[in-house]
């Protein structure tokens, strides 16, 4: 139900998937703004991005600084984000889940093996969105039941691409945490190749 909701996840949940998640939260934002449509808290009545970690160790900690200077500096906020551990209802009442590799691609699909049709590595998502022929979904429209319903939709044309095929290695996202921000901006820029085209193909 309403709104589509994506779940990012990494391993700790300070760098990678935080950054996803506030990335994508700004690409729709931007999209919204360009239709004329940048009603405060919009956003939120049509995309629920949010994130998790597999394992809990920093459970309750803001996001790790060089990824929260990504984010500002990009125009987006992380206000209010605090890390947390993946549970099991997370997946399940997510639309679609983007991990940061392959291993915990793999880690969702223990955990939920329902999930796997709308678990993807967010690199893989990505480089398989283009094949997809975004004229056959739904109508596009700002309202949560258009949005949601393009969104699943989208997410299952994806899946019909992916044919059943794994990941590849370049889809991974390098851990960059403990390196410098050089390596976060990469990482960032990395993020942005999938969630700009996934908010374009939300709300074109």
């Amino acid at each position: 139900m309403p709104p589509f909701t994506v779940l990012h996840v990494c391993m700790g949940n300070i760098c990678r998937s935080p950054m996803a998640e506030r990335l994508l939260v700004l690409a729709a934002r931007e999209r919204l703004a360009r239709r004329g449509d940048a009603a405060p808290g919009l956003v939120d009545d049509l995309l629920h991005s949010h994130s998790a970690g597999t394992g809990g160790w920093h459970a309750g900690e803001e996001m790790n600084p060089p990824a929260a200077r990504q984010v500002t500096g990009r125009g987006g906020d992380t206000e209010g984000f605090a890390a947390r551990k993946l549970r099991s209802e997370y997946i399940d009442a997510a639309d679609l889940v983007l991990t940061a590799t392959a291993d915990q691609q793999e880690f969702v699909s223990v955990l939920r093996p329902d999930a796997g049709s709308r678990t993807f590595v967010l690199g893989e998502f990505g480089r398989l969105l283009p094949a997809v022929d975004l004229a056959g979904l739904p109508a596009a429209g700002v309202t949560p039941a258009a949005v949601y319903a393009r969104g699943v939709a989208l997410v299952e044309a994806v899946d019909a691409v992916r044919a059943g095929a794994g990941p590849l290695a370049a889809d991974d996202l390098d851990d960059p945490w403990g390196r410098g921000d050089q390596c976060f901006g990469r990482v960032a820029d990395e993020v942005e190749e999938t969630v700009r085209p996934l908010a374009a193909a939300l709300l074109p």
